[in-house]
């Protein structure tokens, strides 16, 4: 059974800084390309950035420059530095595979909540 928990999120300024994990469990980790996706009330959840096994990022344009995705296979953990916040980027934050074509996420964690406020 795949377990996600995600961590790290809080109460921000804008312009100020996360940083976000999420610990896996059940799944041989190193091998999926793992990303972050955000879900803010009202909206559908979106994936925000994504990190192949091979090392390969790519970011949603909304944050591309203000947040990096990285991962620790050794950890089962992916992590998301976030920097530049701004108040459109509250949201619950989730980690989750990034599938391919037929493919299936993982259950999804409780998310951890991030909002940012003056």
């Amino acid at each position: 059974q795949v377990n996600l928990v995600e961590s790290g999120g809080g109460l921000v300024q804008p312009g100020g800084s996360l940083r976000l994990s999420c610990a896996a469990s059940g799944i041989i980790f190193s091998i999926y390309a793992m990303g972050w996706y955000r879900q803010a009330p009202g909206k559908q959840r979106e994936l925000v950035a994504q990190l192949t096994s091979g090392g390969s990022t790519n970011y949603a344009d909304s944050v591309k420059g203000r947040f990096t995705i990285s991962r620790d296979n050794a950890k089962n953990t992916v992590y998301l530095q976030m920097n530049s916040l701004k108040p459109e980027d509250t949201a619950v934050y989730y980690c989750n595979r990034v599938p391919g074509a037929g493919g299936t996420f993982f259950s999804w964690g409780q998310g951890t909540q991030v909002a940012v406020v003056s």
